[in-house]
């Protein structure tokens, strides 16, 4: 179930940080954008933990899981112009 659960809030995630982010050279599909949300949820994790945020065994929730796919988009954007 919480498999179900990370792919729902993923995509979901994924979705509003695509609305909020600016650009053109956003991953499309509904595969990238639920890993765009789930690699947004885990890296809010990872962030969180790492400044003090969240304990152990804490996760980031929606609103930070919407924070770091943003954070993940804004970073493939500035790797798309590049290339």
């Amino acid at each position: 179930m919480h498999i179900l659960w990370a792919i729902i809030v993923g995509f979901l995630a994924g979705l509003i940080a695509r609305w909020i982010t600016p650009g053109d050279r956003k991953p499309q599909g509904f595969i990238l954008t639920t890993v765009l949300g789930i690699v947004g949820a885990v890296f809010a994790t990872w962030l969180g933990q790492a400044i003090g945020l969240y304990g152990p065994g804490d996760g980031a929730g929606f609103i930070g899981a919407i924070v770091g796919a943003v954070i993940i988009l804004l970073a493939w954007g500035q790797l798309a112009r590049r290339v």
